[in-house]
This record gives structure tokens, sequence and C-alpha cells, in this order.
């Protein structure tokens, strides 16, 4: 059952010259792992944030069309009722710290205490998701003591502790070392598996690709393919949009053109499809 609906959604912010978002359309089931790729000014993080409400709400601006999240259309919802089901984890981190509590701990429980949960469940909530997010031994230390990539992962948890329906990430791995983002990659899809619907603007092919259910190219604000990793992130329309594709799948592709391989190979996008890619090269 789609949990996310988006109807033909242009969005133009106040005072610019052309929309940011172009007759996008799609939908998302629940448990969904989406993951939204293009060029820098594409639309991605535009689209994160009418996807958490924030467009048009706080940004304002001119918005035609439909956003709807668990039954509920965004134009027609209040920001706090809409950000009962969706929670938004943005690119820079320090922007998601509250600046109110002392401790890694205070932080993540932030969110409960404003709802008023009561404290066995807070503790058993907070604990759990410290532990699925690496972040436990973190417990007793200032949010602002952090490195950049603890940070982003204090703000992840921050926002799966509220259990939201719907998990909108804009780039949350960009301060993330490749260990670290295979660690943040892991704990969404985890998250997804147990029910928990994502949309996440990334730039890390490799990982989108290994990751993720279904991936949406955007350009200039516009929607142009959807589909499974596999068949969008190796078509040659990723590198005419100014997306590119990853080293693998470049590789593989000049594979191809030189001869080493049959062009009936499927192009490879991980660092695992590379290797069964090349395994089959002749000696």
């Amino acid at each position: 059952m789609a949990i996310v609906e988006v109807k033909n959604l242009t969005y133009s912010y106040p005072a610019a010259d052309k929309p940011a978002l172009k007759g996008i359309h799609f939908q998302v089931e629940e448990g969904e792992f989406v993951s939204l790729v293009g060029a820098n000014e594409a639309g991605k993080t535009s689209l994160c944030f009418a996807l958490a409400g924030f467009v048009p709400h706080f940004f304002k601006g001119e918005l035609r069309g439909e956003v709807w999240v668990a039954g509920k259309e965004s134009s027609r919802t209040s920001l706090d009722d809409w950000l009962l089901n969706v929670g938004l984890v943005f690119q820079n981190p320090f922007n998601q710290i509250s600046g109110s509590k002392f401790t890694v701990y205070e932080e993540v429980a932030f969110g409960l205490e404003n709802l008023g949960i009561p404290r066995p469940e807070m503790k058993e909530r907070v604990e759990g998701i410290m532990q699925k997010t690496g972040i436990t031994e973190l417990a007793q230390r200032s949010p602002y003591a952090l490195s950049g990539g603890q940070q982003q992962r204090v703000a992840l948890a921050s926002i799966l502790v509220m259990q939201p329906r719907l998990l909108v990430l804009d780039e949350p791995t960009s301060q993330l070392d490749p260990i670290g983002t295979r660690q943040v990659f892991e704990v969404i899809k985890s998250m997804s598996q147990e029910g928990i619907t994502v949309v996440m603007a990334e730039h890390k092919l490799e990982w989108v690709a290994e990751f993720s259910d279904r991936v949406i190219a955007l350009a200039d604000g516009e929607m142009w393919m959807a589909g499974k990793p596999g068949d969008v992130l190796t078509s040659p329309l990723m590198t005419e949009l100014g997306i590119g594709v990853s080293r693998y799948t470049a590789a593989g592709r000049r594979a191809v053109e030189i001869g080493l391989l049959p062009a009936s190979q499927r192009l490879p996008v991980t660092h695992r499809q590379a290797l069964a890619f090349f395994g089959a090269a002749p000696p």
C-alpha cells in the first residue's frame, strides 16, 4: 500500500525566477527504501523539504499539486500534525542539534520528552536506537564535542527514536567515511525492513545501488527516471544529466567499449557486482 503519493508537484521558492520542482509525481510503498539522485540543484533537497512539510509551511512560496503521506495532504495539514508521521534528517547535523541538552543521551530523548512519553518507554526507546546507530559509547558526551560523522548519527538517532512512518534524509552520509557510511545505510535499511518508509537524497551511487529498493533520478527540478537501482544507475542518461555513474559502472562500460566483455553483460554499480562482472572476463 502506498504511504507516500506525490501528484504533479510544482514548487517555486519566494522571489525565485523558476520552479525548484516541476511536475513531480510518484508513489512510495510502506516499508520501501527509495533514493533520490541528481546533480547539485537538481531538486533533491526541495523534494525532501516538500515530503517533510517544510514546503510550503516553512519556506512559503508557490506550490501546485499535492503531497500525501499516511492519508494526509500537506497543504491542508499543520506542520505540527505533519511531523507526527514524518521525520527529516538534514545534511548538516549541526542544524539539527537542539542546543538545549548537555549530553547525547538527553539529545536523543528530547523529542520524546516533548511528547510526554512515559520514562520507562523513553529509556527503552532511547537506549535501543542508540545501540542500533552505534552511538551508545557517546551517551554522556556533549553533542558539540563530537566529530561531524558522530553528530550525524546522533541526528539520525534523534529522529528514528520518534518512530516516524516516513523517514526523509537529505544526504545523511555527506560527512561520513566509508565505514560510517555503511553503518548508516545498514541502520536505515534495517529500519525500512521493520516497516519505516525511507526516502533519501544521496550522491554515493555505490551505496544507493546496494541498499535501495528503487531510485528516482532528478535534473533541473524534473523527474527523469525511476526504477530499480541497476536499471537507473547504469543508464547512459545518468551522464547526460550530470549525475554521473559509479566507478564500477564506468570501468564496466569501458571494458565493453574495448571489446573485453560482451555488451550483453549487465553493467555493475557496486563493488560486489564489479567482481562478478570482471570475473567473467576471458584470461
